[in-house]
């Protein structure tokens, strides 16, 4: 397999080694070499990486990354994927919360199962919001529309809008902490969000189905990935359409 010539041209112009750029990367030295002397392609997060070092395009240093992006399966993104929200514990969810340093960002419409397996919850979010974490979290308007209609579609009834209520009450005690935000939204909820920083879980809805029988991605923020920002995007539009919640 020939030798990647752009790369050792590139590299040779801007003074790097395989050791410097193995260094700011954060891999080994010998996998550089096997990039410039045997062609081979790393994977795209960290060719994203060594081509943002170089100040190069990552197509114009690997080219066969263009045609892999459009064929890969999986996503770096991806961490894990769980069939149904039942097969997590809540310390999955409790020590992603527990691992936050600057945000938490919830959007949910109940998700009472927290509060419900973890009494200390609202302890948690406390604590993070005084070590100056941004908490945010919006739960669902027990009387939107879109609610009622998710109780029907779920078979739940106004159980759904009971749960709505109940998550408002225990949250509620929030609504003054100083860098925590409470919000109600009636957006059509299509995913569930609980980000801690560049992680979050995904809590996918399908139609029929109660959301602790529908499957979730736990995600992390990869440079240059797109499924992340999507559903941080999607946080911070609903969150727009949100309403304060008032202290009890």
């Amino acid at each position: 397999m020939p030798g990647n010539e752009r790369l050792r041209t590139t590299m040779a112009a801007g003074g790097w080694t395989h050791a410097s750029l193995a260094a700011e990367v954060g891999i080994d030295p010998k996998s550089v070499e096997r990039w410039v002397n045997l062609g081979r392609v790393p994977r795209r997060a960290t060719a994203v990486k060594a081509a943002e070092a170089l100040g190069e395009d990552i197509h114009a240093l690997w080219p066969a990354l263009r045609q892999a992006r459009s064929a890969r399966a999986v996503s770096p993104e991806l961490v894990a994927l769980y069939e149904q929200r039942a097969d997590l514990p809540v310390s999955v969810f409790v020590d992603l919360l527990s691992s936050a340093r600057e945000r938490i960002d919830v959007l949910v419409y109940a998700a009472v199962f927290l509060h419900e397996a973890y009494p200390r919850l609202n302890d948690l979010l406390r604590e993070k919001a005084g070590a100056g974490c941004s908490v945010r979290i919006a739960l669902g308007d027990a009387d939107s529309p879109n609610v009622k209609a998710r109780g029907l579609e779920e078979r739940y009834g106004h159980g759904i809008e009971s749960r709505c209520r109940l998550a408002l009450m225990h949250y509620r005690p929030l609504a003054n902490i100083p860098g925590i935000e409470l919000r109600t939204h009636g957006t059509t909820l299509y995913n569930s969000l609980y980000r801690v920083d560049d992680q979050m879980l995904v809590n996918a809805h399908a139609w029929g189905v109660n959301a602790y029988g529908a499957p979730v991605w736990h995600l992390r923020h990869v440079e240059g990935g797109r499924m992340f920002a999507a559903y941080a995007e999607s946080f911070d539009a609903v969150w727009e359409t949100a309403r304060p919640v008032e202290s009890a």
